[in-house]
């Protein structure tokens, strides 16, 4: 059962929490060779999200043949306390890169792509017509391969998320990463509404493709928050969720980490999200927006194209 953070000890120290994992959250490094990946990504010279957010499921995923890409540069505009890319002013966008991306995912042999990018608040279209060149080169170069954008909020700007959606990308992920009450303390240049709204404008602009959002836990949310957050999310045409553990990056720079959820909780989480409605769910401590996400791609079109006509239309308006 769901307890709220106001029923664990309040003795333990952030430093304590962060170094003694919970043995659910300690697992034994991937038998496969991710030297491939590593070796062709380091060629490409484009930066990853697993390495830069420091991703606890890099190994399993390079392992695996699997990268998320991070695109616009490894410096981003804003600066979110949960997160270990680095804030920092960014350099211009390099023309080349979405050739040397659409190169890299021919190279890896990739079915399925996540592309995500900086937050580029200091560009006028903040990195939308980038972004879009991006995802039409690797379509160009690859034309079976999927792709899933993870873009920033673009400020709610329809005009911005419609650059992107124009593109093609078969899924669009917006991340809303907290409960409402904890966002302005770690996400304090995005707003909690904001990021719902970039749902919705999805949903308006291009019913077709399938929508995702991210939620962390362990931040000090309650089970009702989490309830909310996943309803919020449900009512603004979201059709995937990824449910995780938060786990803090650095003890010096990063919010401590509050609670360790259990798989169970993990599981009777994933259970309420069902409940109301998403097309697909993950759930679980290492959950992450990228995670198995091509799976979860297909196991979402499967239960959209299984759906009544009626009801997938009215999942996609």
């Amino acid at each position: 059962m769901l307890e709220s953070p106001a029923s664990q000890s309040q003795n333990e120290s952030p430093q304590v929490r962060v170094r003694r994992l919970p043995a659910w959250l300690k697992r034994p490094m991937p038998s496969g060779d991710f030297s491939n990946t590593r070796a062709a990504i380091a060629a490409s010279g484009i930066a990853t999200v697993c390495r830069e957010a420091r991703c606890p499921n890099l190994s399993e995923c390079w392992s695996n043949c699997r990268a998320t890409f991070m695109i616009l540069g490894d410096k981003c505009t804003r600066r979110c306390h949960y997160c270990a890319v680095t804030t920092a002013r960014p350099d211009s966008p390099a023309e080349d890169e979405p050739q040397r991306l659409a190169d890299v995912v021919s190279k890896l042999g990739l079915r399925h792509v996540v592309l995500t990018a900086v937050a580029r608040d200091d560009l006028e279209d903040e990195g939308a017509g980038h972004f879009a060149r991006c995802v039409t080169a690797i379509h160009e170069k690859s034309p079976t391969v999927t792709v899933e954008v993870l873009p920033s909020d673009f400020h709610a700007r329809p005009e911005h998320v419609k650059t992107l959606c124009d593109a093609g990308p078969e899924l669009y992920n917006h991340n809303i990463e907290t409960v409402e009450s904890i966002t302005p303390k770690i996400r304090p240049q995005a707003d909690y509404r904001r990021s719902l709204e970039v749902l919705r404008i999805v949903k308006k602009i291009a019913p077709h493709i399938i929508t995702k959002s991210g939620l962390m836990v362990g931040l000090g949310e309650s089970p009702a928050e989490i309830h909310q957050t996943l309803a919020d999310l449900c009512s603004a045409g979201c059709e995937v969720v990824t449910i995780g553990q938060y786990l803090q990056p650095t003890l010096e720079h990063h919010v401590p980490t509050a609670r360790y959820y259990t798989p169970e909780e993990f599981d009777e989480i994933g259970a309420r999200a069902r409940s109301l409605g998403f097309v697909s769910v993950a759930s679980g401590p290492f959950v992450r927006s990228s995670y198995h996400a091509a799976e979860v791609f297909e196991e979402s079109k499967r239960r959209l194209n299984g759906m009544p006509e009626s009801r997938a239309t009215q999942r996609r308006t």
